[in-house]
């Protein structure tokens, strides 16, 4: 019986999550011959508050990339609007 856990960094909307379920279960009927319901996933959101991954945490990660990213559409409006 194939247990496949997978770990996302933020969050999933509930339509994303069963999508990867019924991804996953499809791969592992396809490549190893199971049956989909022998197939178990588990998906686990970790906060990127609680994760981190060169010394850092992911959080403080992403917000040092979106401060280095210029905004693009209604964002760069926004941003020269309020300049």
């Amino acid at each position: 019986m194939p247990f496949v856990d997978i770990r996302l960094a933020g969050h999933a909307t509930r339509e994303q999550k069963a999508a990867i379920v019924a991804d996953v279960t499809r791969s592992l009927v396809e490549r190893l011959g199971k049956s989909p319901s022998a197939v178990q996933v588990v998906i686990s959101e970790v906060s990127p508050e609680n994760y981190g991954a060169g010394g850092q945490l992911i959080a403080a990660h992403a917000a040092a990339l979106q401060d280095a990213v210029p905004p693009t559409g209604e964002d760069a409006d926004a941003a020269v609007t309020s300049r």
